[in-house]
């Protein structure tokens, strides 16, 4: 009959060929939109730029520049008046709820468009069709569920017009910069939302993302997993794709001890993953051997210590520095342990434009932390010795 559509399909297999529908839009936007048009961390064959751009005309509505731009936008802006949607600005249930609606005011700012907006299609479809006849891509797409699925296509329809706002421009958008975990700590509130990217192509892992925004990868850990990347690794088998840019890779040499300009380039190639390590192999043991000393009666001033003690100081609020302030007065150990943590962070910001002032300062941390007499301190300073921007040299089988 008509209402069941051309397919004539069961409600099991109409579930299945939406979630696949809605799974192809999410791939277009991680790997179209945002890793080649807004970062630029790989290449895409032509031809399947200009499918993404359709499947995007047909099921978003959604334009490539103004996309393009306002994602830039939000990261050269990020948890400043200026970010067209961030949750600490504007509060999280407004982003959460009203993320399309903020992504469409942001869209009408021409100012936005011409300044972030540079390098995107502006070819005779671009002009005539996409640009021009935005919302006769979803109007078809309306037609080929209704035509293919009957009276249930309009569901089909309506869960397609809904994924991007919902997924993407409510979750990602508000709940990626409210709950979730962080591997480092970035200058904005960016989280991972969970460690396998998959209903939304990856983009869970948004701390991930913003630490290393123009990375074609983003899962970092060996525990993380992104979709999206294995779609971007598909695509490169096809040789549809070439990549461009990934994280930077830590490379360590045991037994290195010359601190060196290989090793200060390669401490500053790799900042936020040393900064991790300093949280894991520094922070956290001080913090566990201060709670252990410490009496019951104080014991409350740990309480997030390593939280505190590691996180961005630009994230925390009023009450936070009041609570990591008692503790560092109950502390001189840890109060060494974060400002030290303070003046390796101030190396790179103050000094990596000069090599050389940057190896002069990276060597006085080092001696100053060797001094403190703090065991964690002292093997962590040892480590950074051995960072090198090239892996070790196997040994020539004799």
């Amino acid at each position: 009959m008509w209402y069941n559509g051309f397919l004539d399909l069961s409600v099991w297999q109409l579930i299945g060929v939406t979630l696949v529908m809605t799974h192809i839009t999410i791939v277009s936007v991680t790997v179209y939109l945002h890793r080649y048009s807004a970062h630029r961390s790989l290449d895409l064959h032509p031809a399947l730029k200009h499918f993404f751009r359709f499947w995007l005309w047909l099921t978003t509505a959604m334009n490539t520049r103004e996309w393009t731009a306002i994602h830039r936008k939000h990261h050269a802006k990020c948890e400043t008046e200026d970010d067209p949607h961030s949750p600490v600005i504007k509060g999280l249930t407004t982003v959460v709820r009203k993320g399309a609606e903020l992504y469409k005011a942001e869209a009408k700012n021409e100012d936005t468009l011409r300044i972030y907006g540079k390098n995107c299609p502006d070819d005779w479809i671009e002009r005539k069709v996409y640009s021009r006849w935005p919302n006769v891509g979803i109007v078809l797409m309306l037609a080929i569920d209704v035509a293919l699925f009957g009276a249930l296509g309009l569901t089909v329809w309506a869960v397609q017009m809904v994924w991007i706002p919902f997924w993407a421009a409510g979750v990602v958008n508000g709940l990626g910069h409210a709950i979730g975990y962080r591997n480092f700590e970035c200058r904005d509130a960016a989280t991972n939302l969970v460690p396998w990217g998959i209903i939304i192509g990856g983009e869970e892992l948004h701390n991930n993302h913003h630490t290393y925004p123009n990375s074609a990868k983003l899962s970092v850990r060996k525990w993380e997993f992104d979709i999206g990347w294995a779609w971007i690794r598909l695509f490169c088998l096809l040789r549809l794709a070439k990549v461009q840019r990934v994280a930077p890779i830590a490379h360590r040499i045991q037994g290195k001890a010359q601190l060196d300009m290989d090793t200060a380039m390669a401490i500053l190639n790799n900042r936020f993953q040393i900064m991790a390590q300093y949280r894991k192999l520094v922070i956290a043991p001080q913090v566990k051997q201060e709670l252990s000393l410490a009496d019951k009666s104080a014991q409350h001033l740990f309480r997030r210590a390593k939280l505190l003690l590691s996180r961005e100081t630009s994230l925390l609020q009023d009450k936070h520095h009041t609570h990591l302030q008692a503790m560092l007065d109950h502390s001189q150990a840890l109060k060494t342990v974060y400002e030290k943590r303070l003046a390796l962070q101030a190396i790179w910001a103050k000094t990596s434009s000069n090599g050389h002032e940057m190896l002069a300062a990276i060597k006085e941390w080092i001696q100053e932390a060797e001094a403190s007499g703090i065991k964690a301190l002292t093997e962590f300073a040892d480590q950074l010795k051995t960072y090198s921007l090239r892996p070790a040299q196997p040994v020539p089988a004799v």
